[in-house]
């Protein structure tokens, strides 16, 4: 099962592994990414959209903490249990997206 992780908690999850470097997964697509993104704040930000994933997986590192971040969290609820069947063992979804980010965590992000 995959952990969901409020945005304002996001930090805290990261923390709980400090030798591996986090890791943002953003998978909306290019569009969505330019109207709202978050600022990285201790952690790595890495877009990849949901359908690029399987054929870009060696871009990500199965020994960091990946949390996926989409719109509202279905997507990626998606790519999270793909990463877990594919090895990554540290693996989150940030609950609510970033629509939940703008709304619980930050209100200078847009939403749409």
């Amino acid at each position: 099962m995959i952990e969901q992780i409020p945005p304002n908690r996001l930090a805290d999850w990261f923390a709980q592994d400090a030798s591996a470097k986090p890791v943002l997964l953003d998978v909306r697509e290019p569009w969505e990414v330019q109207t709202a993104s978050v600022a990285p704040q201790g952690f790595t930000l890495v877009a990849i959209p949901m359908n690029e994933i399987p054929a870009r997986l060696s871009e990500l590192d199965p020994d960091h903490r990946i949390a996926c971040m989409c719109h509202h969290g279905a997507r990626s609820q998606r790519v999270a249990a793909f990463l877990a069947q594919n090895g990554f063992a540290e693996v989150a979804n940030v609950a609510g997206g970033i629509d939940a980010w703008s709304a619980q965590h930050d209100p200078s992000v847009p939403r749409y």
